[in-house]
Parts: C-alpha cells; structure tokens; sequence
C-alpha cells in the first residue's frame, strides 16, 4: 500500500502524466512564430509533397515513435482496457526517451478488434518513425503485428514478443559459450505458450536452436500435434507422447519460463542434462528461484530471472530502445530477423568485454566479469547504446531494409553527443550503498514522510534505518500507511543508552556551559541530540535530521557533539544539480553565511572531493560579479584569494580558477575566448559562491529555470556522516541522502 500511495502521488504531481511535450527550436519572437507556422512552413510542405522522404528532414518523424495498446493484456493487470492501460503505455515511452532519447506519442486504442486496430494504426504511418506495439493479448498480437508489418513503410516492433526474446537470446548465446554446448544440439524445455514464449522459442531457432529440438508446455501440458491449437502454438507441436512440464524438462539442456511462478521444483532441475540452463522469467516470481535452482545439483546451473536482486536479469529494457534508435537513424522500413539477431550479439559480446569501474560502482563495487553470474550487460551500462544502436543499424543497412546509409564511427559520436554523459548520478551511490547497509539514525522518526523513507530504504536494501521518537506513535503510522514494514525504533526517553549518552553529552559540551542535568534532560527529550550521540559513539553509522526542523537548529546538535573532521574547520551544504548534459555541484548553499577567504577555499576542496564520490572529476569555479580583477574591492578580493589558497594546496590535484562571473564559468565560448589564461580548460563543474545568499538563491534558480534535478543538501567536513535535509523534503530526498550518507559511511570504514 506504501508503494502504491507514492506511485499515485508521482503521477498525479502536477502535471499529471509522465510525458509532455516541447518545443525544440526558438518560439520567442515574432520571426520565429512565422517560421515555425504562417508563412514560413508552405516551404518544408512543399518539400515533402515533391519527395515524401523529406519528412524526415523537415520534421519530427524520424524521432518519434507510435506507442499503441488496448489494454487486453497488461503485464500483472491483464485486461484492464484501453484508458486504464494509460500510465503502462507512458511509462513505456519514458524509457524510449530516457534510454535512447527516443521521442514518443502514445495512443490506446478502445477495440478489442484486430481489424479496426490494424486499420487505425496503419493511417497514422505519416506521422511516426516507427510503431511500438504493447500489452495486446495472444493471439491476436501476432496477427495484428504481421499485419501491421505488412501495411506500413516503418518498423513495427511488439515487445513483449520480441524484447524477452532478444535478451534471453543473448543470455543464452553466452551460457552455451560457457559450458561448452552447441546450438544446434540443445533441447529446450518452455514453461509458457503466449505472445513471450512464441516469440522467444522461434527467436532461438534463429540463433540456431533445430525447432524440433524445442518443447512447449502450456496450462494443459505438452503441445503435441494431436492438440487442436491456435496456428502459432502449432509451430512448435510436438510428435512426442502427451505429458507435463516434469516430463518436457527430463533430459532437457535449457528450461525457459514464461508462465507462472513456482511452477518448477527442485526434482525438475536435477532430471535435466548436465549443467543445465535454467532461464525462470516470470515475473515478479520466477517457475524457480535462482538460488533453489543451482542447490538442486552439484554440477554448473547457469541460471537467469526477471528479478533485479538476481544475477542475470532479463530486462527488456536492455533491448528496445536501441532497436528502435537504430531502426530509426537509418530511416528503417522493418525491424527484421537480422536486426534482432544483431542486438542479441551485440549484447552478449558486450557482456564479454571488461566492465568500466563506473558501471560496477553502479552495481555496488562487485565484480562483473563474464562468466554464469554475468551472462548479460546490467540495465544502467550506457555502453548499451553505443554496442546495439550500432549493431541494429549496420544489419538494416546489410539486409537491405534502411533508406540511408550511416558512417557508423560517426554514428557512435552522435550517439555520444545525444544522450549526453548523465551516467544515473544517484544509482551509482543508492547501488553502493546496497553492497554495505549502514545503521543510520533518523533523529525525526514519528514523522510520516520518514517513516515512509525508512521502509523504502529497507525495501531497496541500501541503509538499516533506525527511526527515533515514540515506538506507539511510530507503530500506529506504520499501520494506518498500511507499510509491510518492521522498523527498528529507539525511545529516548526510556531507552537504556540514554543515561551513558547524557554522560558522553556532558563529557564533550561541559565547558561549553552544560550541566550534567541539562545532559540528561536534552538526551532523553531532543532526538538530534540522542542522535548526534548515538553516531558519535559508534551505535549509529550516520543520521538524518531537519525535516521539521529550521536549517541551523537542525545543524547546532551535530556540530556539537559531531564536529568537523580533523583536516576541516568549517562544515558546508552542497548540492549537486544534474541537468541533461552536464552535473554541477555547487556550495556553500545552506551553512556559512558570510565565509572568509580561508573558509571558501576549505569548501572548495571538500566539494572537489565530493565530486570524485560520485565519479565527476572536478573543476571549480570561485564566483563574483567580477571576472580575474576587473572589479577589485574586498569583496571581489576575497574569492580570488580563495582560489590562490586553493591552487597552492599541495592535496589538491583538481583545477581551481576565480574570480569570475557565472557565465564566465559555465560558458566554454566565454572562457576560452575572452579569457584564454584561465586555468579550466573546460566549464567549471563546482561553483562556489561568494556567500550563502548568493549560494541559496543561485542553486533554486538553477533548479527550477534550469530544469535541474537537486540532489542535496550534502554536508561536507563533518567528522562523521550527518546530513540536514531541508524543511519539507520529499520521501525521494530522504532516501537519496540515506544513500549518500551510507557511500560516506563505508568510505570512512575502508
């Protein structure tokens, strides 16, 4: 209920939907308007009346995608119809956009009818670049995609035919490779007989798979050929004798589910061949759980699910968007059998090359090497684009089914070039934080947005949260949220550290004017100081405060009981901003009203190091209204100073220039144009501002007029991990910080 309170809380947050869309070039003046509209578009009109092909020059047909459903078979739901299949169909093409820049205009379709759906979508082919068929049952999902393919000059693709297919196709190019199996003399057992398992089985014949060496199994057992069976199950009709999934899988080399879950035991997996493959893809529980399934012998099981907390998930996420990126950047008229073969190729050899460093931090710092465990590429390698976009255009070049040709060294850079270098800033620390969960303390723990925080930290794995404050009140909100959730909750006003905490209070703040009564009386009353305590002793790794709180209350408790580190004077608040093609971090946004000289240059350096947390190498910026002393008063003076200070640090090793006008740091023309001596070579990515009022009014501005997503704020040059999030923060906010405080946990660990 948890989950489905905050996925209703994402849609519905204005505006409401997923997708929306924008305009691509300027609308600003009245020129523009007569461009874009009367009379400057009669010109690309005519253009295309004379040679149709020029739509793709002249407009947005060549980047956008036709995402169609009517709802008869949505995964998990069924069929809940065509207006209910809304939210599944947007967030389909959220994945074109985010995976593959890929633009798309969903429509659903309110028929069951084969014929008015094929009619309805073949009259839109001038509109669209390609069509993405979804969520339509078996088996009219075959005919109507035959069909469509049929009618229309552009790639018709239906993914959930095609995209387990591909992707399991390329798990199992690569297990085959490892154990040493041929193709051509395996036997496959499926689970499974609609769209998926169809598809698939036939996709493996194309890999090489004799399709007589393929049983399918549906709910009423071996498909054999005295059934009576719709004309795409009798493809794969057997001759064998009638039986059940027990008996297709004796013997057999690979099992492939695409049915139910918990279909398939133990006794199952051992009457197999030796070292068998077991792909259990249903989903959200697999026909076998990837553990049960290599206990059950003591040879080689090569094993794949659809579950993310698996090794070798099948994701079709892994597939599609490069399909069709491919597919549409040579002006595809097909997404053919070559097409597919070439992704499913491309995936498994890119699953054989060494993984970067920052695709495994991504996946918490364990090892990815090629081997049972690692049979595929992970879903957030963004090296997925550049090896299957690739692939898919040169076989539609190859076979003959693309209306240009592309120089595809060429193609990478533009790939490069489209996408940007966003690398998931926030996965790659909530994913490191999974390999090593911290104990963190949430000092406000009764708090409804916390608590929801800490059972999403538990569900993603990647802190052990501990929620302080009143354990009635804190069970009560967990039942009335209706979360399947067991917090850890400490009471400070009864708890049996309270009294050792209150000695350790009085100990470190004593001769700061606290009685040993006032000790007590804060430790058992106030959680950020029970909070503060807990972590400076060690019975908490980290903590979260200032939900509720104003930003300097929140902060007072850990700074005194916490401090700054040892090579640190000063804390600070960082955010990091991540805009489409660029991340920025920028400080001091929350802590030091009017920093010194001294004070900036510290900052500078523990936003630097904050950067390389998260795999940006940094370049930093001391901003002014002025630019290298064309303004020289004391307050210009002071961050020049800072980035002399900065530059002379021999433990520095990143570039530091300033003072400088924001532009001057964010605009490559304007730093290497105007200011040719400056030391960045490239724009700055840390900025650092002259103050906290420029600091906080600069990062809202950049938040909402840049359209940045803020992650923040980060407190940087504190002794242990304490983070003060903002009056009001969101649920999202919570956690990503828990994330990023359990990433500076394990760092001080190791």
């Amino acid at each position: 209920m948890g989950i489905d309170e905050d996925a209703l809380d994402y849609h519905s947050r204005d505006p409401p939907g997923k997708v929306a869309i924008e305009t691509t070039k300027s609308t600003s003046t009245q020129r523009d308007l007569s461009l874009a509209y009367s009379p400057g578009v009669a010109a690309p009109c005519r253009e295309i009346a004379d040679d149709p092909t020029d739509a793709y020059t002249y407009t947005a047909k060549g980047n956008l995608v036709g995402m169609v459903s009517n709802g008869s078979a949505v995964l998990g739901l069924g069929d809940i119809g065509a207006q209910a299949s809304k939210p599944v169909i947007e967030g389909k093409g959220v994945l074109l956009k985010r995976f593959a820049d890929i633009d798309v205009f969903d429509f659903e379709l309110d028929t069951d009818d084969a014929d008015a759906i094929v009619e309805a979508v073949s009259l839109t082919e001038p509109s669209f670049g390609g069509i993405h068929v979804e969520d339509i049952k078996a088996p009219e999902c075959f005919a109507i995609e035959e069909r469509l393919r049929d009618r229309m000059d552009i790639p018709v693709y239906h993914d959930d035919q095609h995209g387990t297919a591909i992707v399991s196709g390329a798990a199992l190019l690569n297990a085959v490779d490892i154990l040493d199996k041929d193709l051509e003399e395996l036997e496959v057992a499926f689970a499974g007989a609609g769209a998926s398992a169809i598809a698939t089985a036939e996709f493996y014949v194309s890999l090489g798979v004799p399709r007589e060496n393929v049983t399918m199994v549906d709910s009423e057992g071996v498909v054999t050929t005295d059934r009576d069976v719709n004309e795409y199950k009798a493809r794969f009709a057997s001759d064998r004798p009638a039986g059940d999934l027990a008996d297709a899988m004796a013997g057999a080399d690979v099992f492939v589910g695409l049915a139910v879950g918990d279909i398939v035991d133990p006794e199952m997996v051992r009457s197999m061949a030796e070292n068998p493959i077991v792909f259990a893809m249903a989903n959200p529980d697999p026909e076998i759980g990837c553990h049960e399934a290599k206990a059950a012998r003591d040879d080689t099981v090569i094993a794949a699910t659809g579950r993310s907390d698996f090794p070798n998930q099948v994701n079709n996420v892994l597939c599609f968007p490069f399909i069709f990126r491919g597919a549409l950047d040579v002006r595809a008229t097909e997404i053919n059998e070559e097409m597919k073969v070439a992704a499913a190729r491309a995936l498994a050899d890119l699953a054989r090359e060494d993984v970067p460093d920052a695709v495994a931090k991504a996946y918490g710092d364990d090892p990815l090497q090629y081997g049972p465990e690692y049979l595929i590429p992970k879903a957030l390698d963004p090296r997925v684009l550049f090896e299957v976009a690739p692939a898919v255009a040169r076989a539609a070049v190859e076979s003959g089914v693309s209306r240009i040709d592309l120089d595809l060294d060429t193609y990478v850079e533009d790939l490069e070039a489209r996408l940007g270098k966003d690398r998931e800033m926030m996965r790659i620390v909530l994913n490191k934080a999974k390999t090593d969960p911290k104990r963190i303390a949430l000092s406000e723990g009764t708090n409804e947005k916390t608590i929801r925080a800490a059972s999403r930290m538990v569900e993603e794995g990647i802190a052990r949260p501990v929620l302080l404050g009143d354990r009635s009140t804190v069970e009560s909100t967990v039942a009335d949220l209706g979360l399947d959730f067991d917090p850890e909750v400490v009471d400070p006003s009864v708890d049996a550290h309270a009294d050792a905490y209150a000695d350790r209070l009085y100990e470190l703040r004593k001769r700061k004017g606290i009685t040993r009564r006032e000790a007590r009386d804060l430790v058992r009353s106030d959680t950020d100081y029970f909070g503060s305590v807990m972590v400076e002793v060690g019975d908490a790794d980290a903590m979260l405060t200032g939900l509720t709180h104003h930003y300097p209350s929140a902060l007072r408790p850990p700074l005194q009981v916490i401090g700054t580190a040892e090579d640190a004077d000063y804390a600070a608040g960082v955010y990091m901003l991540t805009f489409r093609n660029r991340v920025i971090f920028v400080a001091d946004t929350t802590v030091n009203q009017d920093p010194g000289a001294d004070e900036l240059a510290e900052i500078g350096r523990h936003t630097g190091e904050l950067a390389r947390r998260f795999n940006v190498e940094p370049r930093a910026a001391f901003l002014s209204y002025s630019n290298f002393g064309s303004v020289d008063n004391a307050g210009t003076r002071k961050p020049r100073q800072a980035a002399e200070t900065l530059r002379e640090d021999p433990a520095v090793d990143f570039p530091v220039d300033g003072e400088m006008q924001a532009d001057t740091a964010v605009v490559e023309d304007i730093l290497e144009g105007t200011y040719d001596f400056a030391e960045l070579e490239d724009p700055a990515n840390v900025l650092i501002f002259p103050n906290l009022e420029a600091g906080n009014i600069g990062y809202k501005l950049l938040q909402r007029l840049g359209g940045a997503d803020a992650i923040g704020p980060m407190l940087v040059g504190m002794d242990k991990p304490v983070h003060v999030l903002q009056r009001g923060d969101e649920v999202e906010n919570i956690v990503n910080l828990a994330g990023v405080a359990v990433v500076d946990a394990q760092e001080r660990d190791g």
